[in-house]
């Protein structure tokens, strides 16, 4: 059924999957899912969006100025695509120079392994929606011009 899915993906987007799977860190069911569930992208104007329609975006709890939680992810997303991402990042943290960097820099800081990890599911969808939106492949070793 994945070879089949595939098949049909490469004629529906093509070249849209081609991008996507060009990310480190993001496999071929990753990629996808991530084309279905978001319908190629279609409907998002900016990462952020992306990132609150996959259930990442952190949310702060407090109530008055006595009570406050810790700040979490708000969970109103796709929670098959969070899964998927969340292995993804597994991947991306070793493979992924970007997201390597991300996620020894917040773990230095003090910051709990997962929730670095959620930072590199944000990473890769940042990357994933800009790699997309510009019709660019992916590169490692990007580097901006300096005027």
């Amino acid at each position: 059924m994945e070879l089949e899915l595939q098949e049909k993906l490469v004629q529906w987007e093509g070249e849209t999957l081609k991008l996507v799977q060009s990310v480190k860190g993001i496999g071929s069911r990753a990629s996808a899912e991530l084309i279905i569930y978001t319908k190629v992208f279609k409907d998002m104007n900016s990462y952020k969006q992306l990132i609150s329609y996959a259930g990442l975006s952190p949310t702060e709890y407090q109530s008055g100025s006595s009570i406050r939680g810790r700040v979490r992810i708000c969970k109103q997303g796709g929670q098959q695509l969070r899964n998927i991402l969340y292995m993804c990042a597994l991947n991306a943290k070793k493979t992924n120079s970007h997201c390597r960097d991300l996620y020894d820099r917040l773990v230095a800081k003090g910051k709990n392994k997962k929730a670095a990890l959620i930072a590199v599911c944000n990473k890769l969808l940042k990357i994933v929606f800009g790699v997309v939106k510009n019709r660019t492949l992916y590169q490692d070793i990007y580097l901006q011009k300096t005027t």
